[in-house]
């Protein structure tokens, strides 16, 4: 199993300064895989709560641009994956979208994972100026003229939302086809994942959960008749030294025990997020050597 990090984009992380050498240090440690995540508005009374009892996390409060945060680590590194875990597709026009992934494809020469969701936030929707209602069939067509877009040309989409005249779309991404990969848990995003998708991003469940979420994904790829789709898990860890039995909250020992689980049952990726951890990026770092250290490449 491959292992990843995110990059430094959200809290007291959020420094422009830092993020090449943080890419280009994971890189240098022996992680294989670089993410950002996003999030465009932090309501103060929000219309749609967080999916955590807990609230949102405060760092979520300051959140740099994910696509320049991996153009920028794309230029400090050269061997690890670049992916977006995840992206609200819904939120961007379409034609927009495929231009800026096609473009950090080629910048990365082809190291782009291109990671979708559709947010909880009801606010971020309306911020955008985006409908919150018909939110799934907007992916779907995301999807729809990303392949379209991507493929030979001449190009050209009809849909409900957009429509592209024929025409040609240039430069095309190096990674032909460009892996896209979809997260979220409810049976509908589950559905589209095995169906549509390269990987499934989840998160961080007990591992028989997660063994029943997979199984579910494989029945609907097979359903198709696709092969397995690949998987990327995020971790958002909480390192402390009391155990706790939930992944990813307690200590390093009990985060590589868990990492080794998610490797037998067969994940690709794996990827840790250390800015919830952490209260600078010089201690980030120490902490993603730490974990490197004891779990090391295979």
């Amino acid at each position: 199993m491959r292992l990843g990090m995110a990059l430094p984009q959200m809290g007291p992380h959020a420094d422009t300064g830092r993020i090449a050498e943080v890419a280009a240090a994971a890189e240098t440690l022996g992680y294989e895989s670089l993410w950002v995540g996003e999030r465009l508005h932090a309501a103060d009374e929000p219309k749609t709560p967080y999916p955590s009892p807990a609230g949102m996390p405060a760092q979520m409060r300051t959140c740099l641009d994910p696509l320049l945060v991996l153009t920028v680590a794309a230029t400090a590194t050269s061997r690890v994956r670049l992916g977006t875990g995840t992206l609200t597709a819904p939120l961007r026009a379409p034609v927009q979208l495929a231009r800026e992934l096609a473009g950090l494809d080629r910048l990365s020469e082809g190291r782009l994972i291109a990671g979708f969701g559709l947010s909880w936030s009801r606010d971020e929707y309306e911020a955008a100026g985006v409908p919150w209602t018909e939110r799934g069939a907007r992916l779907d067509e995301t999807l729809d003229v990303l392949t379209a877009l991507w493929g030979p040309d001449p190009v050209a989409h009809e849909g409900r939302f957009s429509r592209i005249s024929r025409g040609t779309f240039q430069p095309k991404p190096v990674q032909r086809p460009l892996p896209v990969y979809l997260g979220g848990l409810s049976p509908a995003a589950l559905r589209r994942a095995g169906r549509r998708a390269d990987g499934w991003l989840g998160v961080a469940l007990p591992i028989d959960a997660l063994r029943h979420v997979l199984s579910s994904i494989d029945d609907q790829a097979r359903a198709v008749s696709r092969s397995r789709v690949a998987t990327a898990i995020r971790i958002n860890p909480t390192i402390q030294e009391l155990p706790t039995g939930t992944p990813g909250v307690g200590p390093v020992d009990d985060l590589v025990d868990y990492l080794g689980s998610l490797a037998e049952l067969g994940v690709g990726d794996a990827f840790l997020d250390l800015q919830f951890t952490t209260d600078d990026t010089d201690a980030l770092l120490r902490v993603a050597e730490e974990i490197r250290t004891a779990f090391p490449r295979s």
